[in-house]
């Protein structure tokens, strides 16, 4: 079946509206196009690995990243988190909550700043992370498995530039 504008799969801004017939995009944008829809897809397809292994913890992907980044980071300001995981305010703070509720985070008083506060690990988090983060791993490693490990690590370089690159643009004026 061939794809078309209109597939409820394609990647949110890959169509860049109608063209008379025949009419194509100019080349550079064509490859951008391209790249956008296979980036996309990959990121699609490695996700519904992570959800799935994530899942399997009783957790959710965004409770997930808030106890990935404390493990790692130690406790961290609620809005620290909000920019490691990239959530809203109110997305962390709804995280934090249930993960309170769930006896896997506490929040803890701002020595410095009696408005902060910190989240951190309890040690049932502790412990659960300890258990879950190295299969975690493992499945996120078998799911980029078909690159190399240079591959994997010249496509980080790459989008690691791509992202940087287009954080630095600012917002297209181009409205249609």
């Amino acid at each position: 079946m061939k794809r078309t504008p209109s597939t409820p799969d394609r990647p949110a801004g890959a169509h860049t509206g109608s063209r008379a017939a025949g009419q194509r995009p100019p080349r550079a944008e064509e490859g951008a196009l391209k790249l956008w829809v296979v980036l996309s897809r990959a990121q699609a397809a490695i996700a519904r690995h992570t959800e799935a292994d994530v899942a399997r913890s009783g957790l959710t992907l965004g409770e997930f990243a808030v106890l990935e980044a404390l493990y790692h980071k130690g406790p961290l300001l609620l809005g620290e988190i909000q920019r490691k995981v990239l959530v809203s305010s109110g997305g962390v703070t709804y995280l934090v909550d249930r993960l309170e509720d769930k006896g896997l985070v506490e929040r803890q008083d701002c020595p410095e700043d009696r408005r902060a506060r910190y989240a951190a690990l309890t040690p049932a988090g502790e412990v659960l992370l300890r258990r879950i983060f190295p299969l975690h791993a493992r499945s996120i490693a078998r799911a980029v498995s078909g690159l190399t490990r240079a591959e994997q690590a010249q496509a980080t370089a790459l989008l690691r530039r791509l992202g940087t690159a287009a954080e630095a643009l600012p917002p297209s004026s181009d409205a249609p």
